[in-house]
């Protein structure tokens, strides 16, 4: 889990197998088997009989789903802190009520940078991000970083923090490395809006899906099978060859795509077929632990 946290196993590598991680380890085979069980049933891992166990998720074991219990157990221990000393209700919940506009207003002077694999979903992340936690969020591309032109050192100069999916934190960091910035991760869901788009198709409609990585293609694999549409008839691609994607084009009914490619198919799409970019949201709790770290991070400097 924290190897996955950290960016090192990325959604869709391939886990060693039981006998594998269990020599690596010196453990007995049980030992991993019940703990590759344990994640699967988190949905961290996924198996395929006869290709094996695969990363599947970024997040979703390390949400606290207790997290509200936790938050009124310490209020109530404020609060029987407070009387103890002869201090009223409405004089703690003034305290409280101050203490969150000082936090929130100290989100609002952080300035930090968003980055993607495509500056479409790094836009469209920014502005959501900008708007649930209150931060001022530039959004920019691995190839910004990896170019470094005078804009994008400048960008990242002014950056208090810089922000990005989970799995690309491990190469924003390296790219990062220089400028000795904070980088967090968070984790986004499908968009419930595409998924239902491509579930109002009947069975027989043919999909062609074309988007950037192996990782992408991996993840909406997962996405679409956690939807219930593991059935529907999908040819999967991320070739930049052209005449590969007019194939794929031609032979389909719909096409899906990530809104990297969204242009470039665009372009190639002769027959105007109609064409579905698979969106992402941002992970509410996922988005609830940055803020809250980005504010740890805030009162440390």
């Amino acid at each position: 889990m924290d190897s996955i946290k950290k960016g090192l196993l990325k959604v869709g590598h391939k886990m060693p197998t039981e006998r594998e991680l269990a020599q690596q380890l010196k453990v007995s085979r049980n030992t991993v088997s019940s703990a590759y069980n344990e994640l699967e049933q988190e949905g961290v891992l996924k198996s395929y009989q006869g290709k094996g166990t695969f990363v599947a998720e970024e997040a979703i074991s390390w949400k606290d789903q207790n997290i509200k219990s936790r938050i009124v157990k310490f209020v109530d221990l404020g609060l029987e802190e407070a009387m103890e000393i002869g201090m009223d209700t409405d004089s703690f919940l003034e305290i409280v009520t101050q203490r969150v506009k000082q936090k929130k207003e100290l989100m609002s002077k952080i300035a930090a940078i968003y980055v993607e694999c495509n500056i479409e979903q790094a836009k469209m992340f920014s502005k959501q991000l900008s708007r649930i936690a209150n931060l001022r969020v530039e959004p920019m591309t691995i190839s910004d970083l990896k170019e470094k032109d005078d804009k994008s050192r400048e960008k990242i100069e002014q950056a208090q923090v810089i922000i990005a999916t989970f799995n690309h934190v491990n190469e924003v960091i390296e790219l990062t490395e220089d400028n000795s910035k904070e980088v967090l991760g968070v984790a986004i869901n499908p968009n419930l809006g595409t998924i239902v788009k491509i579930a109002r198709y009947p069975e027989n409609t043919k999909f062609g899906f074309i988007c950037i990585s192996n990782e992408f293609m991996f993840k909406v694999k997962g996405a679409l099978e956690g939807a219930g549409l593991s059935n529907i008839d999908i040819k999967y691609s991320n070739s930049k060859d052209k005449s590969e994607i007019k194939t794929l084009i031609e032979e389909s009914d719909v096409l899906i795509v990530s809104p990297g490619r969204y242009k470039e198919v665009l372009a190639l799409n002769t027959e105007e077929k109609e064409i579905i970019e698979f969106l992402y949201d941002l992970d509410g709790d996922s988005v609830k632990a940055l803020k809250s770290k980005i504010i740890e991070l805030k009162y440390k400097d």
